[in-house]
Formats: C-alpha cells, sequence, structure tokens
C-alpha cells in the first residue's frame, strides 16, 4: 500500500459523520458510501498529504488514484479527483485513456463530472502538441459507456474563446437521439456552458437544431440566453 493511503485514512476516518454520511448516500440515490466530510472539510485535511504528490510521476499518481479508487468510501474517491485535477498541468497525453478507464468504476456523475473535467483540461493542454488526445475523445463520443459518452460531451466545458464549436455542436448533434438522462442533462450543460461566451452562436444552433435535441437539452441550454428558444 501507498503511504499516502494510509495517511489519508488516518486524518479522514476521525472526522466521519454517520448522520451526514446518511444524507451524503441518499443525495447519491444510496449508490455510494460515505464517511460524511463535507468538500470543504475534507480538503482541508487530506491537502497537506495530497500536496507533496501534484508533479509525481504519472506512473506514482496512477498506482495512488487506483488504490484510493478502491476504498469503499467516497471520500477517498475525491481525493483522487482533487490530486489528479491538481496534477493535471504535469500529466502526459497518455493520461486519458486511465482517466476514461477510471470514469467507468464506481461510475456515478459526481466522479465522472471530475474526471471530465480533469480530461478536458488534459485535451486543452496537449491538443497541439499531442493531436492523439482528440481522435481518443472523438473515440469517446461513440463508447459504448454512457459515461465515457458523457465526459466527450462535457469535456470543453470553461474553455470559453478556446471551445472548438464544431466539435461542441457536432458531438451535441450525435449524442442527440439517446434517451439517457444524464447524456440529455449533459448536452444542455454543456451548450449552456458554452452560451456564457458565445451566446449568439448557441443561440443560432438552438434555432437550426434544437427540434433534435430533448426538452431537457434545449431548456437547459437556453437557461441563460436572453431569449427564449
Amino acid at each position: 500500500m501507498h503511504p499516502l493511503i494510509a495517511q489519508l485514512d488516518t486524518a479522514l476516518r476521525p472526522a466521519a459523520d454517520t448522520q451526514h454520511a446518511e444524507k451524503m448516500s441518499a443525495y447519491m440515490q444510496h449508490q455510494l458510501h460515505f464517511l460524511g466530510i463535507p468538500t470543504p472539510a475534507r480538503r482541508a485535511l487530506s491537502i497537506p498529504f495530497l500536496r507533496p504528490y501534484y508533479r509525481a510521476d504519472f506512473a506514482e499518481i496512477q498506482d495512488i488514484v487506483l488504490q484510493l479508487w478502491g476504498q469503499h468510501e467516497r471520500e477517498f474517491h475525491y481525493c483522487a479527483i482533487d490530486l489528479l485535477g491538481k496534477a493535471r498541468r504535469y500529466l502526459p497525453a497518455s493520461a486519458l485513456p486511465f482517466l476514461l478507464d477510471l470514469a467507468r468504476q464506481h461510475a456515478w456523475w459526481d466522479s465522472v463530472d471530475g474526471l471530465a473535467d480533469v480530461a478536458g483540461d488534459l485535451i486543452r493542454l496537449q491538443r497541439q502538441d499531442q493531436p492523439q488526445v482528440l481522435s481518443q475523445i472523438e473515440q469517446a463520443v461513440q463508447h459504448p459507456s454512457f459515461w465515457i459518452r458523457r465526459i466527450a460531451m462535457l469535456h470543453q466545458c470553461g474553455w470559453r474563446a478556446e471551445t472548438d464549436s464544431e466539435r461542441l455542436f457536432r458531438f451535441a448533434l450525435t449524442l442527440a437521439p439517446e434517451q439517457e438522462f444524464f447524456i440529455r442533462k449533459a448536452i444542455g450543460w454543456a451548450l449552456r456552458d458554452y452560451a456564457r461566451h458565445a451566446p449568439q452562436e448557441v443561440a443560432q444552433f438552438l434555432h437550426l437544431h434544437g427540434t433534435q435535441l430533448s426538452a431537457l437539452s434545449r431548456r437547459e441550454a437556453a437557461k441563460h440566453l436572453p431569449v427564449v428558444i
């Protein structure tokens, strides 16, 4: 076992709150087990132990993350995502398949969306020098797992002026026929995020293609637009 796992275990378990853990589990539809530690407290307890590994070799980060992911309680998975997020500028392009595979394990929207943020940053930082990350995300939108398809839809959130709008809109139309709630929600969220930067472009897309999207996707996408589509 990597020594960091024992350090985090010693730091987090005394802060467990069974009542709060039940509330957290209920919020996640009882899909997951929790210690019951709110995010600010968890990060305050864990960051001093995670910080020395922000620039560790990817092989060591990968080992730590897999061991954290193997723990029963969700807070350890969140620590793994926090570590990946802080290390994202130093991750190699080869980390993307690892992130996508990790997202399928103990999968729920919280971990998938956290990993989507990390994967998106990795792609944004590496796409010029390591264009294979773009081909990998193109493959991801066709992946059998809807969680991986969700990451493909969400990976440009926060990119603003760097957003590839052609890819964003194409992915939205590719996934539009799906019935899965988490995909329909992701389409709307990704479009809404880009609308903060380019409202006219998103409004035009909805005007031309809105009927191809679900009502949920349209509603989420248009939430902050000046006119209702």
